[in-house]
């Protein structure tokens, strides 16, 4: 077999062939994409949710100091910084944050009382991030981060 037969027995890419690579990429790149968004907008609400029990529990650690009746509203005071981290305040639409003394009956120890800090968000009306098609159904509806503590 001459030089000249081996290089025509090489088979050779068909010219209907041609595309194959771009509609391949294509296909792939969507998956990836779609990994890629998940990935990222579930971390950013991941953080969001711990930067929501974080407010709650400087809130109820500021309330436990202080006597009952100011106590809701230093938590209120210290919750603030905890949600500017995501530009957010208690009056953000979305958010909701309650601050409630809790009698003994409620299961503080007796002749104590207890501070109770609770922080909802309605994520699936007010997310945080553009939401890609699809990935509206793995995340929650509402994020809510409550702290109890026993005051003075």
């Amino acid at each position: 077999m001459s030089v000249a037969e081996k290089i025509r027995s090489i088979p050779r890419r068909r010219h209907d062939e041609r595309g194959t690579a771009v509609v391949e990429f294509a296909i792939a790149s969507v998956v990836l994409l779609v990994l890629l968004f998940g990935i990222i907008t579930y971390g950013y609400m991941l953080s969001f949710k711990q930067g929501l029990t974080q407010a709650a529990a400087e809130g109820a650690r500021a309330a436990a100091v202080v006597s009952n009746a100011s106590a809701p509203g230093v938590a209120a005071t210290a919750v603030v910084p905890a949600l500017n981290a995501f530009n957010k305040n208690c009056s953000s639409a979305g958010m909701s944050c309650t601050y409630s003394v809790l009698p003994a009956d409620t299961g503080c120890a007796a002749g104590t009382n207890c501070i109770r800090v609770q922080i909802t968000y309605d994520y699936k009306n007010h997310p945080l991030m553009p939401v890609f098609p699809g990935l509206g159904l793995l995340l929650p509806d509402t994020l809510t981060a409550t702290s109890i503590v026993r005051t003075n």
